[in-house]
């Protein structure tokens, strides 16, 4: 697919998901989640990728859906456009790569919910994070009464969305929306130190610790504990798992070949 609404691109392992609708705030419509299922789609069988870096061209990272584009669907148009933004949510959540948010910019609505889906988020000092929705007449609709109570608790969440409020970095990672706060001028250096630190370890370990914690907070404890040992048996069995511990044991850096 070419993509109108999205950049796309690789370098040492790491794929580079670049929102580029800065006219309109990279505001989410139909045809740039059509364009995320199909990059995201593309990256989970790209052995060339091994991490994720989604990030904003110009002032924003998203600055929500597409208000134009919203005010003119009926409730089947509204509920068949939020079913799609869940499936890109989740999309982004389950695949085999772990996907780093680096918010540049606005991160409002479907953009505070994309960074949710990410597996880490690393905000920039002038980074804005809000669910505004219910300025609007509705509510978040692609994750955002799911997720965000996951990651801040539910009184925050709930204060959240009820007030719309809008909050800067510094806030985000006071109440764990966000777990690193950078300079703008050093965000994705950040990142990409951060996605190759990952890319040193394990591939098969980072892979399975991502479905065992995923897995894990959609159940109980107990439940949680026995996806963890089917995940730990997978790595246990792999050539890294041999790899790993014989380097340990020879005082040498390992050097992993799983993808």
């Amino acid at each position: 697919m070419e993509y109108k609404n999205i950049i796309f691109d690789v370098k040492d392992g790491i794929g580079y998901v670049t929102m580029n609708r800065p006219k309109a705030l990279n505001a989410l419509n139909t045809e740039v989640l059509t364009e995320l299922d199909d990059v995201f789609r593309a990256i989970d069988k790209n052995d060339d990728v091994q991490v994720v870096i989604v990030t904003g061209e110009g002032r924003s990272f998203i600055a929500g859906a597409d208000i134009a584009q919203m005010s003119d669907l009926n409730g089947t148009e509204g509920r068949d456009m939020t079913i799609q933004g869940q499936l890109v949510m989740e999309l982004i959540e389950t695949i085999n790569k772990p996907v780093i948010a680096a918010v540049n910019g606005f991160a409002l609505g479907g953009g505070n919910e994309l960074a949710m889906a990410c597996d880490i988020r690393i905000a920039s000092e002038k980074a804005k994070f809000g669910q505004p929705e219910v300025n609007l007449g509705i509510i978040p609709g692609y994750g955002g009464t799911q997720r965000l109570p996951r990651l801040v608790g539910k009184g925050m969440a709930k204060k959240l969305i009820y007030s719309a409020e809008m909050i800067d970095a510094q806030e985000a990672y006071r109440i764990g929306l966000v777990q690193e706060v950078v300079p703008a001028e050093e965000l994705i250096a950040r990142a990409e130190e951060l996605a190759k630190t990952i890319m040193s370890k394990a591939p098969i370990a980072i892979k399975m610790a991502k479905v065992a914690i995923n897995n894990g907070l959609q159940t109980d404890l107990k439940t949680g504990v026995q996806f963890e040992a089917e995940a730990y048996t997978s790595t246990f069995v792999s050539e890294d798992r041999v790899e790993g511990m014989k380097a340990f044991v020879e005082k040498r850096p390992a050097e992993f070949k799983n993808k």
